[in-house]
C-alpha cells in the first residue's frame, strides 16, 4: 500500500501546475464553506438568542387558541389558577427547565394628560423576567442598577411611544384599560426606564408589574396569560417540549379537548424563517463544493488516463492487475482530495481566528451593538472534510475504472 501510495504522489507530482491548480481549487472551496458555516451560524446563533433572551424564551405556554388571537390579547383566554398551577408543578418537575416567568399582557390606552395612544402592556414578576430572559435589561435606558427591572406603580414605555409622545424617566403617565366584563379602570404610573425596540421601530410592548396589572383589570385570582421558559440547553428544546405537552396533556376542557399548548421560539417568531433560509444558503454552499471538487479533480484524473495511455499499456502486460491500477488512480484522487482538504482546513482556522481577532460588529435594534464570534464545530469540519474526501475518491473512479479495463495491446499502440 505505501509503494501505491509513493507512486500515485510521484505521478502527482509530475504534472505540478496542474495538480497545484487543482488543490487551489478545493482550498478556496473549503475555505469558502467553513468560513461561510463559521460567520452565519454565529450570526444565526446571536440573532436567535436576542429573542429568546430578551422577549419570547425558549419555550411558551399558553391557553389553547391563545396564540391564533394574540394580536387582540384576549382576557378570556387567560389561564385560569387551577391550569397555572398545573403548569408551575409540571416545570418543576422537569430538570432542563432554568427557569420560567408568568405573564399577563392586556391593551391598553397610554396617556401623558395631552396626547393618547395605544399601548401593549407585559404585566410580570420583575424577579423572575429577568432570571428567564437575561438580556432584557440591556433594552432598558437608563440600564437598570441593583434590584428588580421596576417596581410597583413603575412602568417600562417602548422607545417608539417615547420619542413619538416625548416621554422621558419619570414621567408620570395613566394607563386606562377595559377589563373583561367591560368596565373601564385606570391607573397612573411612573416611566422607570425606556425599552429599546428590539427590531427597530414598531414595538409597541411596555412593561409593568404584575400587581399592577392585576389591579388595574380588576383581577382577583392568579390568570396569567402566557409562562415563558428558559432551558439550560438550547439544544434540548424539541425534547423538552415534548415533556411538557405529555406533562400538561391531562388538563382537558369541558369537551375533552387539550385546555394548554406549548409553542418553542421558532413557533411564536418570525425569525424563525429567516434561521432556516440560513441553513438551506449553507446546504447551496456546499453543493457549490461538491461541484468544484467533482469538477476539479474528474478533469485532472481524466488527463492523466489520456496522457498516460501507454504507460497504462505497459505496466498492464507485465502482469500489473485491473485492481492495482484502479488503486493508483483512485489515491491519486483521494491525495488532491486530502491535500486540499488539510490546507483548506488550516487556512480556514487562521481566517477565522483573524475574524475573531478584529471583530465584526453591527447595530441591531436601535442601539445594541452586536458582535459576531465565527467558531467552527470538530463536527461542522469533519462533515465538510470527509464530504470533499469522498467527493474526490468518486470523480476518481470512472478515470480510474476506465484505465484499469483497457486492453494493453490497444494502449501500447496508442501515440
Amino acid at each position: 500500500m505505501s509503494n501505491l501510495l509513493k507512486i500515485a504522489a510521484r505521478n502527482l507530482l509530475r504534472y505540478r501546475r496542474r495538480t497545484l491548480l487543482t488543490s487551489l481549487l478545493i482550498v478556496i472551496g473549503m475555505v469558502a464553506v467553513l468560513l461561510f458555516i463559521s460567520v452565519s451560524g454565529s450570526f444565526k446563533n446571536i440573532m436567535i438568542g436576542q429573542f429568546t433572551d430578551s422577549i419570547l424564551g425558549h419555550l411558551e405556554v399558553h391557553r389553547k387558541g391563545y396564540v391564533a388571537a394574540i394580536d387582540a390579547l384576549p382576557l378570556n383566554l387567560n389561564m385560569q389558577p387551577n391550569a397555572t398551577a398545573k403548569v408551575e408543578e409540571a416545570l418543576k418537575q422537569i430538570k432542563e427547565v432554568e427557569n420560567w416567568s408568568p405573564r399577563l399582557k392586556f391593551g391598553a390606552m397610554f396617556s401623558t394628560f395631552v396626547e393618547t395612544t395605544s399601548i401593549r402592556i407585559n404585566g410580570i414578576d420583575p424577579q423572575r423576567e429577568a432570571a428567564t430572559l437575561p438580556l432584557l435589561a440591556g433594552r432598558i435606558s437608563p440600564k437598570p442598577k441593583a434590584g428588580p427591572l421596576l417596581g410597583k406603580g413603575e412602568i417600562l414605555v417602548p422607545a417608539l411611544l417615547a420619542s413619538g409622545m416625548k416621554v422621558k424617566v419619570g414621567d408620570t403617565v395613566v394607563l386606562v384599560t377595559t377589563n373583561r366584563d367591560g368596565s373601564v379602570n385606570g391607573k397612573t404610573f411612573i416611566v422607570r426606564g425606556i425599552m429599546e425596540g428590539l427590531s427597530g421601530p414598531g414595538g409597541r410592548d411596555g412593561y409593568v408589574h404584575i400587581d399592577d396589572a392585576r389591579e388595574l383589570l380588576r383581577i382577583r385570582d392568579a390568570e396569567v396569560s402566557e409562562y415563558v421558559i428558559r432551558l439550560k440547553d438550547m439544544a434540548r428544546l424539541d425534547a423538552v417540549s415534548k415533556e411538557l405537552k405529555q406533562a400538561l396533556g391531562g388538563l382537558t376542557d369541558k369537551e375533552g379537548r387539550p385546555l394548554l399548548e406549548v409553542h418553542t421560539w421558532a413557533d411564536l417568531s418570525p425569525f424563525a424563517n429567516i434561521a432556516r433560509m440560513i441553513d438551506v444558503l449553507t446546504l447551496f454552499i456546499k453543493i457549490m463544493l461538491v461541484a468544484i471538487v467533482l469538477v476539479s479533480v474528474m478533469n485532472v484524473m481524466i488527463m492523466a488516463v489520456y496522457e498516460r495511455i501507454r504507460e497504462i499499456g505497459t505496466i498492464s502486460a507485465i502482469g500489473t492487475s485491473p485492481g492495482k491500477i484502479l488503486s493508483l488512480f483512485l489515491c491519486e484522487g483521494l491525495m488532491l482530495g486530502v491535500a486540499g482538504t488539510l490546507v483548506g482546513t488550516v487556512v480556514s482556522m487562521i481566517l477565522i481566528y483573524a475574524l475573531n481577532v478584529w471583530k465584526i460588529s453591527f447595530i441591531f435594534g436601535q442601539q445594541q451593538t452586536v458582535v459576531l464570534s465565527p467558531s467552527l464545530a470538530l463536527g461542522q469540519v469533519a462533515a465538510v472534510a470527509g464530504t470533499v474526501i469522498a467527493v474526490a475518491a468518486i470523480a476518481s473512479l470512472q478515470p480510474a475504472w476506465k484505465a484499469s479495463r483497457m486492453d494493453p495491446i490497444t494502449a501500447l499502440r496508442h501515440v
